[in-house]
């Protein structure tokens, strides 16, 4: 892999993991219909990962430092028999809310392996209906009254399910993690820059998790990439988020984050069409086309 592979890589997970697009359902359709699917090696997938998480906690690096001093000061308050569900401060209670959206994860564990089957089925139908559900849900956030939850009125019933739409909708190829979340945040009544704050931080506690648990397996894999093409991808992907993540937030503000709608949801028209299409044919549009 040369530098500029790297910069292109680096910018590609940039954008994909934040923009409301779905990154795993585009990916499925270049291979599709390239029959090309490039190895990047498990270090630089890693690195590419360490690199957005950067992204996300310069973006809200305000409210992350807060929740870890909450953590501290609540753990603290356990030991002196203080800790109270009742009276928690707004920092808090997000700490708590994040928590429970981690519950979902749990039983997501035991069916990952089935979404990856739906990624390598070699048929493209399913990404084209997930690219629809991630239309209608940016369509109904749209159009859902404007909210005003934040930390201090968000329940356990809006993390669950948020928490569940990250754990069991967003691992379809063609249902995009951040634009699902926010969705279902701001059709529960979230305000709008509080939802995009709140689907981008809990994304960071399965990342992190997944990274720590795959480094081993990295480091006896081995790289023949060098230390500056490395780099090169986790610094792109971290620049490039962060602007992806100004740009998502500046969006969902104006009103503009239904024109994604309006994309994945011809994406997905389309891709149903040439599935339809292949399976009568019973071969691939490239193999017509050729």
């Amino acid at each position: 892999m040369t530098v500029w592979d790297a910069l292109l890589q680096g910018i590609i997970q940039g954008l994909t993991e934040f923009l409301p697009v779905s990154s795993s359902g585009h990916l499925s359709l270049v291979q599709h219909f390239t029959g090309f699917s490039q190895e990047m090696g498990l270090m630089f997938t890693i690195l590419l990962h360490c690199g957005t998480l950067v992204a996300v906690i310069i973006a809200f690096w305000k409210q992350i430092l807060d929740m870890i001093i909450e953590f501290g000061a609540s753990v603290a308050d356990i030991f002196r028999g203080h800790f109270s569900f009742k009276e928690m401060t707004p920092r808090r209670r997000m700490l708590i809310m994040i928590v429970v959206s981690m519950v979902p994860l749990i039983p997501a564990y035991f069916v990952s392996d089935y979404y990856e089957q739906l990624s390598c089925d070699g048929d493209i139908l399913v990404e084209g209906i997930c690219f629809l559900i991630t239309a209608a849900l940016l369509f109904f956030a749209d159009r859902s009254s404007m909210g005003q939850k934040t930390e201090a009125g968000m329940t356990c019933t809006d993390a669950l399910l948020v928490g569940a739409t990250q754990a069991f909708l967003a691992p379809l190829p063609g249902v995009s993690r951040s634009g699902s979340t926010i969705s279902v945040g701001m059709m529960r009544g979230m305000s709008r820059e509080y939802a995009v704050a709140f689907s981008f931080i809990i994304g960071i506690p399965p990342v992190l998790v997944s990274n720590v648990l795959n480094i081993p397996d990295a480091v006896a894999a081995g790289t023949e990439m060098g230390f500056g093409i490395l780099l090169v991808g986790m610094v792109t992907a971290a620049v490039i988020g962060f602007l992806a993540i100004k740009a998502v937030r500046w969006l969902v503000k104006t009103d503009k984050f239904v024109w994604f709608a309006w994309y994945t949801a011809v994406l997905g028209v389309v891709t149903i069409v040439i599935a339809i299409i292949e399976k009568i044919c019973g071969q691939t549009l490239i193999q017509m086309l050729v």
